[in-house]
């Protein structure tokens, strides 16, 4: 919500109808009082403050209601509004802890864009101190990202690791399931114990018993010795089963009794084992498709999924691109021993509107990639494009889609979201070439979570 804080109703209803036109939620109030009265019940993520919002036109009482305000609320941002005739003012607000000042008559693009400009700023600082709360209480090192899906499965992810309840992670591949995965382990009791991985989807269903189970020896024909399983190597640690929706029907059998009565036999023994494992399943499949085709066993499902976490497509979290980016760079930096390697800024602005269909790890590769065959340290926008079609960028479309096979929202979002790639976010010309004004594309900017730079005009 903005608080809007004017004693003219002109001034307040001309503000008002502006931003709720852009989709903020918007209250205006005209007095010192109604602004307390409106701070006790709720936080406004923003207050534009008229510094004349009474008879007298010296801003005393807007000074010393901005001091009130930033005395007992110092978060929130205050943008203030101010007359030609009393910038020295607003410049001594600015001092006292405002924010911005714009003068009057405004212009309206440009308050938009201070406003949006000021919301941006104050949600990435709240997420960073939410990222550094996380970062204190569990470990979470190799977690790249502060956008708030990613925030709320890694608190998750924290409170979860102290039990040993059975946790399935959930994704598109290259979501960065197996460290989900490390960071439940690491952040557990079990967390000085083994931590092993299986790929079920690596493993045929003739070696499953074998693999996860173990085998003595005269098992099979070259069963020359005993062979320890990956649940015994994973006794009073975890057990990490990725891809778990490969397995056939009769290896999710096996498995389930593992899980319910925590023993089994090594292939050719008779003799059961006891195994005492906290169990961490990972899977790209729809399993609750596969349990209603019959593919994969409800009682295994039920078993595996006490908890669930869903990670986000790496395009459903753009704004961690460029995070995720400098971070790969940081560290091959030293593995290719080029401690000047950097990356540009209209770089890292293209490249938070790629769609990554392999999200994180395409990612990766495509950084690497192009950190191998650029000569330059700092690598820019044509470095990338070069590298991302030749890692085999799959090539768009040339006929429209099947009907039914995607929504009208879908090809609306997939269109704004080329456009935006193609113009590197210059919001003119992505406008102009959709055939809309800038005010209704950055209606469906905000409606679909497309990040954009309010200064690239």
């Amino acid at each position: 919500m903005l608080l809007i804080v004017d004693d003219d109703i002109a001034i307040r209803t001309s503000l008002t109808l502006l931003l709720r036109n852009e989709g903020f939620d918007v209250k205006g109030v005209g007095s010192p009082e109604e602004v307390f009265e409106v701070l006790t019940s709720v936080t406004p993520e923003l207050i534009l403050l008229d510094l004349n919002f009474s008879i007298e036109t010296s801003g005393k009482e807007g000074m010393q209601l901005l001091q009130r305000i930033k005395k007992s609320y110092s978060a929130i941002p205050v943008i203030l509004i101010t007359g030609w005739g009393t910038i020295d003012l607003a410049v001594r607000g600015m001092r006292e802890g405002a924010i911005d000042f714009i003068t009057k008559p405004w212009q309206n693009e440009y308050l938009l864009q201070s406003v949006r400009t000021i919301l941006n700023l104050a949600q990435q600082e709240q997420k960073s101190e939410t990222r550094r709360k996380l970062e204190q209480k569990y470990h979470l090192e190799n977690i790249v990202g502060q956008d708030p899906k990613l925030l709320e499965i890694l608190s998750t992810v924290g409170r979860v690791a102290a039990t040993d309840a059975p946790v399935l992670i959930t994704g598109e591949s290259g979501t960065g399931k197996e460290l989900i995965a490390e960071a439940i382990h690491s952040n557990s009791k079990r967390k000085s114990r083994p931590f092993v991985k299986v790929n079920l989807g690596g493993i045929s269903s003739t070696l499953f018993e074998s693999e996860l189970f173990g085998h003595v020896r005269g098992a099979f024909t070259d069963a020359k010795s005993d062979r320890i399983g990956r649940f015994e190597m994973a006794n009073k640690g975890s057990i990490f089963l990725d891809e778990i929706g490969e397995l056939d029907l009769p290896s999710q059998v096996k498995l389930l009794r593992v899980l319910q009565e925590r023993t089994f036999e090594p292939l050719g023994s008779s003799k059961s084992r006891t195994v005492d494992v906290r169990v961490i399943c990972a899977t790209n499949r729809n399993l609750e498709e596969m349990v209603a085709l019959g593919t994969f066993r409800e009682d295994l499902y039920y078993r595996i999924n006490l908890i669930t976490v869903k990670l986000p497509a790496l395009r459903e979290r753009p704004d961690d691109i460029p995070l995720l980016s400098a971070f790969f760079v940081n560290n091959l930096k030293t593995i290719y021993q080029r401690p000047d390697l950097q990356l540009s800024q209209p770089a890292l602005k293209w490249l938070r509107t790629l769609q990554l269909q392999g999200n994180i790890r395409q990612l990766k590769n495509l950084v690497e990639r192009t950190v191998l065959l650029s000569p330059k340290d700092t690598l820019d926008i044509a470095d990338f494009q070069k590298n991302l079609s030749a890692g085999g960028q799959p090539a768009a479309a040339k006929n429209l889609p099947e009907v039914g096979s995607i929504t009208l929202e879908e090809m609306e979002y997939q269109m704004i979201s080329k456009a935006m790639q193609f113009h590197q976010n210059k919001i003119s010309k992505v406008a102009r070439s959709l055939g809309i004004t800038r005010f209704a594309l950055y209606r469906r900017l905000e409606k679909y979570g497309i990040s954009f730079d309010p200064d690239e005009q």
